[in-house]
């Protein structure tokens, strides 16, 4: 990225001299790079502020460019446990006349595909499931939400944020017509991401002010977080298997003892989940105290960055009470990661159980 701070600073818009046909060069040469890790086409890609921004634009964009046609589908389906880029959006749309249905999940976090069938229907605009859950790490069912949406003419808008460079993501096998990322879930800088789109899929922009990303997102090209963001992608294909295999098993090592703790269950799919992530609920102690007690020692919390300490309406979704949500732990393992931090984690896990536990 350093060169493009500094040095090589042109403005790709400016097609009229060399360095900005270099800095345009390096921008279209991180959106192909971008479509190929997910089987996307290049011209598909627009490059955003991050995953919250593609998601706007999707969810916003699709139903306003709907709108603009008279076209007689208007109904949006999601899942209650989705991020709030997703949920905040659709409540937007709601006030704004668009039939928004939540569908509840699982206790193991996992879409009804069934109750799902009932919803999507002739009057279903869009479709909109998380390939990875932030919180829970739970993976859904994408083929057969594609397959369906595809099936019933709606088109299917997946978050991939915390997906995208961990597993493997392919649009076209998945059915997924709008696909969101963010450049830090996978090492990159923050402030950068993208919105995939399928060819002919209608968007309305949400941005104005020039005709960047085919009109689609006005504004200067951040260059050096479009080249950190396609090189943070090439490092994360390049050993996704290998970390996936070596966190799985660092995770499943630090959940086989925490499970031994009375009490302490799993939150989330115990197969159907990222192999980085843990997530799991305290039963008989308090929960604030429990992670002051944590973070003397951990990186640790009980829900999402966004949720701004309220009680995760993930858990909530999966039947945990507030209680029972304000005791959660969740765990997210790295690239570095090492074995020593898993006996730490442990260890500061169980003492400060057990020092909640002890009688007065």
């Amino acid at each position: 990225m350093a060169p493009w701070w500094s040095e090589r600073f042109a403005n790709p818009s400016n097609r009229l001299h060399r360095p900005a046909l270099e800095a345009a060069a390096a921008v279209e040469l991180a959106r192909r790079r971008l479509a190929e890790a997910v089987g996307g086409e290049a011209e598909g890609v627009i490059f955003t502020s991050g995953a919250t921004e593609a998601a706007n634009l999707a969810l916003k964009g699709v139903a306003e460019a709907a709108e603009e046609r008279s076209e007689r589908r208007r109904g949006l389906v999601t899942l209650a446990t989705e991020h709030r880029a997703v949920l905040d959006p659709l409540v937007w749309l709601a006030r704004r006349g668009f039939p928004v249905t939540v569908l509840p999940v699982g206790r193991d976090g996992l879409v009804d595909l069934d109750q799902l069938a009932d919803v999507v229907g002739p009057d279903t605009l869009l479709v909109s499931v998380m390939a990875a859950n932030n919180e829970i790490g739970v993976l859904q069912p994408l083929a057969a939400i594609g397959a369906l949406c595809r099936e019933r003419g709606a088109l299917f808008h997946c978050d991939g944020a915390q997906a995208v460079g961990h597993i493997p993501l392919a649009m076209e096998e998945l059915g997924i017509d709008l696909l969101g990322l963010s450049g830090h879930k996978l090492y990159g800088p923050k402030g950068v991401g993208a919105l995939v789109r399928r060819p002919g899929v209608a968007l309305a922009p949400q941005q104005h002010g020039g005709g960047q990303e085919g009109g689609l997102r006005a504004g200067t090209a951040a260059v050096p977080l479009i080249v950190g963001l396609q090189s943070a992608l090439d490092l994360a294909l390049a050993d996704r298997e290998a970390r996936a295999e070596r966190l799985k098993a660092l995770r499943d090592r630090l959940w086989e003892a925490l499970e031994g703790l009375e009490g302490v269950t799993l939150n989330g799919h115990p197969g159907a989940r990222l192999a980085h992530n843990l997530n799991v609920s305290v039963g008989g102690v308090d929960g604030s105290r429990l992670h002051q007690l944590l973070r003397r020692h951990l990186a640790v919390s009980s829900g999402s960055a966004c949720s701004q300490g309220s009680p995760s309406h993930v858990l909530a979704a999966l039947g945990r009470s507030r209680q029972e949500a304000a005791a959660s732990i969740r765990f997210g393992l790295g690239r570095a990661t090492q074995p020593a931090e898993i006996t730490a984690a442990i260890t500061a896990v169980t003492e400060a159980v057990a020092e909640l536990r002890r009688p007065p």
